[in-house]
């Protein structure tokens, strides 16, 4: 998957925004203005932030060597994955998906509702 691959599935779901908070290289998404992945524009190959629950987290990297802890992020929760790698499209969707739906889940039930999660 490329960096423009990655882009056009983060936005696809619900209520993602991008950004660029912190510099002018570093890509944020954000679903109801909370961070669910971010990425590094000027990291060859690409790379990107995945939130992560903590056990499947340390799966992950024992698995897969292009998933390590997440670069400047909390390493419990986030990992660094390389997606210009041998891993699989489906893969890479599927850490998105789980990112984002961790996301999800932390918001309050209210505004769970409000967005139609509920």
């Amino acid at each position: 998957m490329n960096i423009e691959e990655f882009r056009d599935y983060c936005l696809s779901k619900k209520y993602v925004t991008e950004c660029f908070p912190f510099d002018n290289v570093t890509l944020v998404f954000k679903v109801a203005n909370k961070m669910f992945a971010l990425s590094g524009l000027e990291n060859q190959p690409a790379t990107v932030n995945l939130k992560c629950d903590p056990e499947r987290a340390i799966e992950l990297r024992e698995e897969y060597s292009d998933i390590i802890e997440g670069f400047h992020m909390n390493k419990k929760l986030w990992n660094t994955i390389t997606i210009e790698s041998g891993l699989s499209n489906d893969l890479i969707k599927e850490l998105i998906d789980h990112s984002y739906d961790l996301v999800v889940k932390g918001m309050t039930k209210k505004l769970q509702k409000e967005l139609g999660f509920l």
